[in-house]
């Protein structure tokens, strides 16, 4: 897809847009079908959502499926923020809000939803939370996009856009409700910088 000319006043200059807000809406109704599919309908099913741009997604993941199914499935928010194995090594993270349903977890199937799966960290970190919450029946992921350079063992069920990239792109999510548009961009390099060298993420 060819990027369309950033306004000056636009998000997204500077950034060559991947997904726009069609093809985010297209993937979120792709995932939730195949969710239901894996799951053999709604029922026992709870997502929960990575703060910040994952909680939306399982909202609006929740809005389709309840459209298909006809029921209300349970949406959460889970923070990771004293989980994480960095948290020593960066500055002092805000800690945002944990929200599970009225029903718990426990025996039900767990959809974690992010908006980008890195480096698989921030999902051990949920899987971690997790565990201190609750024991559901299965843990399933969802994201928006996959975009590589795992460092653990961790895969993604549900997958809106597997976007390779080299490790000095910067993958960034906006999402209406959060921020003003809904749009996926990828920020390449400044000039002169190898792309064997770390980069900076939006999501891990």
């Amino acid at each position: 897809m060819c990027a369309q000319p950033a306004a000056p006043d636009d998000p997204t200059a500077g950034g060559r847009v991947v997904l726009d807000a069609r093809d985010i809406a297209r993937a979120l109704t792709r995932i939730s079908h195949e969710i239901l599919e894996r799951n053999k309908g709604g029922a026992d099913l709870v997502l929960l959502g990575i703060p910040s741009r994952g909680v939306p997604l399982a909202q609006r993941i929740a809005e389709r499926l309840a459209a298909v199914e006809g029921i209300e499935v349970p949406v959460g928010s889970l923070d990771v923020t004293m989980y994480r194995d960095d948290l020593r090594l960066k500055p002092a993270r805000a800690l945002l809000p944990t929200q599970i349903p009225p029903g718990g977890i426990d025996g039900r199937t767990v959809v974690l939803v992010d908006d980008v799966l890195f480096s698989g960290r921030t999902i051990r970190a949920a899987l971690d939370a997790l565990g201190d919450i609750g024991r559901p029946r299965a843990v399933r992921l969802a994201v928006l996009v996959d975009r590589g350079h795992r460092e653990l063992p961790i895969r993604a069920d549900f997958v809106g856009k597997n976007l390779p990239t080299s490790l000095v792109e910067r993958v960034s999510v906006r999402l209406e409700g959060v921020d003003d548009l809904d749009a996926v961009t990828i920020t390449g390099p400044p000039p002169g910088r190898s792309d064997q060298t770390g980069g900076t993420e939006v999501g891990a």
